[in-house]
């Protein structure tokens, strides 16, 4: 069946027992006699009408949500503000962590840490680079086995650890007076970046883009991604803006350790307000936001059980 660009329709029959899922791409709302043709030849026509006729209802329901859906709801619903919590505060923590300020200044902290010649420190910023290509490569597919939180928190931990020996490095090499030592330290500061690489690539990179996608109602969704990405963005912008500043006057070792303790938080934050969305359905993840909003259910938690372990 060739596809189009239009309305895609999720519609889940089942079968022997079985749940099949095809994906329509009809304009359901004047192709319906399409949509049913195409079903037909697994399903009886008087079903296939009734279903067609009953996704179309919902599909316009759906889109009359869409349009009563206001800033001021995001922040009304517990459940929502929840969910733009987790979301918002994954994107600033992206950020805040010294994401942009590693692919950004990466030259100018290598010469910091005392390659003056400007053809050494990039070559060197180009290899750490390069380890955000291959981290961002492994993230697609840890992101399915590891899981979005799991990931996170290991992600997390590396880029505490790496800013912590970014903080050592330029601390030491302040008060370093041999030329060796001074080289030491320099290495040692150049492998920090590489490892900050290694660690956010895979985790910190794309969890937050992830969960954003997954976390919100249909209806919601547009909006709060929209939201939780403008976050981002003005995240960065204080980040980049202040970095240089900031090293300038407190030193770039005390810099490193600042954004070492951010770290910490960003961990803890992903501790207790991030849920694993791995192997839930959308109406799972929802459940999910009630359940954290309003209390636990039975049936809620033996869902979500139930929709983790099918991953």
């Amino acid at each position: 069946m060739a596809l189009h660009k239009c309305n895609r329709v999720l519609i889940f029959l089942p079968l022997k027992n079985q749940c099949f899922t095809i994906i329509i791409s009809l304009g359901l709302q004047s192709r319906e006699n399409d949509a049913v043709i195409v079903l037909g030849k697994i399903y009886g026509f008087d079903r296939l009408e009734d279903e067609v006729a009953l996704l179309t209802a919902q599909s316009q329901q759906d889109r009359r949500k869409r349009d009563n859906v206001g800033l001021w709801h995001v922040f009304k619903s517990k459940e929502i503000r929840l969910a733009f919590l987790a979301g918002a505060g994954l994107q600033a923590f992206q950020q805040f962590a010294g994401i942009n300020t590693v692919m950004y200044y990466s030259p100018t902290i290598v010469q910091m840490a005392g390659f003056h010649s400007n053809e050494l420190a990039l070559q060197l910023s180009l290899i750490v680079a390069s380890m955000n290509v291959a981290g961002t490569v492994l993230g697609i597919y840890l992101i399915d086995h590891a899981g979005r939180k799991k990931l996170a928190l290991y992600s997390l931990g590396g880029i505490i650890a790496s800013l912590i020996i970014l903080s050592v490095s330029f601390f030491n090499q302040s008060s370093a007076t041999a030329a060796n030592q001074n080289d030491f330290y320099g290495w040692l500061a150049v492998a920090g970046l590489a490892l900050y690489m290694a660690f956010f690539s895979p985790g910190m990179g794309p969890v937050p883009w992830t969960v954003n996608s997954e976390i919100y109602p249909q209806e919601y969704r547009g909006m709060c991604g929209g939201m939780s990405a403008t976050v981002n963005w003005v995240s960065n912008l204080i980040v980049v803006q202040s970095f240089l500043s900031i090293a300038d006057a407190a030193g770039t070792g005390p810099t490193f350790l600042l954004l070492a303790v951010i770290g910490v938080v960003a961990f803890l934050f992903v501790v207790f307000f991030v849920p694993e969305t791995k192997g839930l359905t959308f109406d799972e993840v929802e459940l999910l936001w009630r359940e954290r909003a309003w209390g636990k259910n039975l049936d809620t938690k033996t869902l979500l059980e139930r929709g983790t372990q099918s991953s």
